[in-house]
């Protein structure tokens, strides 16, 4: 068995190089409107948690869509000031009508005359070195994410595009795709380079690319145009810091591509949405291969579930899928920490209890 006195950096490392530590290591996802007031570090401290979150900053003139965002009611989910600022800097307007820069563009001469914001400029990452250090510090493993649009393919090509239209460029116009593609990859992978010499831990790479049946585009469609920019991506971010370790995220189920992710690189996948996937069923065939990160709840868990219905949900995912280690207990959907506090303890209580290998 592994060292009682693991620090939570070392569990999380462990456990993502398929080895079995002290005890299953925890987190939770969350949005940075739903921490009921806390701040993320603090939430992280209080639970008991493993991984701390870095990631770029909004600009300093984003401070009153904070307070105001903050002085929604509870029940009201506007967005992050990161998420809709990235909208703004982009273009793009998820309105009934949507405004899609991109939409009307019907050559890639067309598409060149778009200038694409600078989400890689310093003041947005420049605090994220010392963040790592920080967390380093107190024990913690570092997660590091890209910013939104700045950090995803197939989501901000169709935002930018425009849903119904990118969908068909991929049937019927290759050229548009690989123009628009290849300038998204340009600055991911400039994002996953700055991430990596921070010194984070692990690069969350979060790409919605399915719903609950399956794949939004088919398989061949996925490994033709997002696996290999995938691959140099991930490659990119592994010069800066070979020892990074990569978690895949997207909602749905993407299991057909399990083992495509697992060929580029990717070390742990996530969120593993139980309503859409079958953990169990994951841990068996790909257990071996790469670490399973979430599987806990569906949708209605952490909102409606009582604490007890949230600690059994985590007894029964940690008999599935810790067994030997790489398991990373998580959330399957973010948490509204203003409305879940109970389920939150709940959580990461039955973790400590359930998780303990002997």
């Amino acid at each position: 068995m592994a060292s009682s006195t693991m620090t939570s950096r070392e569990r999380v490392l462990t456990a993502l190089a398929r080895r079995q530590p002290d005890r299953v290591p925890a987190t939770l996802g969350f949005r940075p409107t739903s921490l009921g007031g806390l701040g993320a570090a603090e939430v992280v401290e209080r639970l008991g948690l493993d991984i701390r979150y870095v990631t770029f900053a909004p600009s300093a003139n984003d401070e009153a869509l904070v307070e105001y965002l903050r002085s929604l009611p509870p029940d009201v989910d506007a967005g992050s000031p990161e998420l809709l600022r990235g909208y703004v800097e982009w273009g793009y307007r998820p309105n009934v009508i949507e405004v899609n820069p991109l939409g009307s563009a019907s050559t890639v001469e067309e598409m060149r005359r778009y200038s694409f914001p600078d989400v890689s400029a310093d003041e947005r990452y420049r605090q994220i070195a010392g963040e790592v250090a920080e967390a380093h510090a107190a024990g913690y493993a570092v997660a590091g994410a890209p910013p939104r649009l700045g950090g995803e393919l197939f989501e901000t090509a169709y935002r930018l595009r425009g849903f119904q239209q990118f969908m068909a460029d991929l049937g019927s116009r290759p050229e548009l795709v690989q123009h628009l593609l290849d300038q998204l990859e340009a600055i991911m992978r400039l994002n996953v380079g700055i991430l990596a010499r921070a010194g984070i831990d692990i690069l969350t790479i979060d790409d919605d690319v399915a719903m609950p049946t399956g794949l939004i585009l088919s398989p061949d469609t996925w490994r033709m145009h997002f696996r290999p920019r995938l691959e140099r991506i991930i490659a990119a971010a592994r010069r800066q810091s070979p020892s990074l370790r990569v978690m895949y995220h997207s909602d749905g189920d993407y299991t057909a591509i399990v083992s495509d992710l697992i060929a580029i690189g990717v070390d742990a996948l996530n969120p593993l949405q139980p309503d859409h996937m079958n953990p169990a069923a994951l841990k068996r065939e790909f257990g071996e291969q790469v670490a399973l990160w979430g599987g806990i709840g569906t949708q209605r868990l952490f909102t409606h579930g009582t604490p007890e219905e949230v600690r059994e949900e985590v007894r029964l995912r940690i008999g599935q899928l810790a067994g030997g280690g790489g398991y990373i207990a998580a959330s399957a959907y973010d948490v509204d920490f203003a409305g879940s506090w109970d389920r939150a303890v709940a959580f990461a209580e039955a973790v400590r209890e359930f998780g303990v290998y002997e």
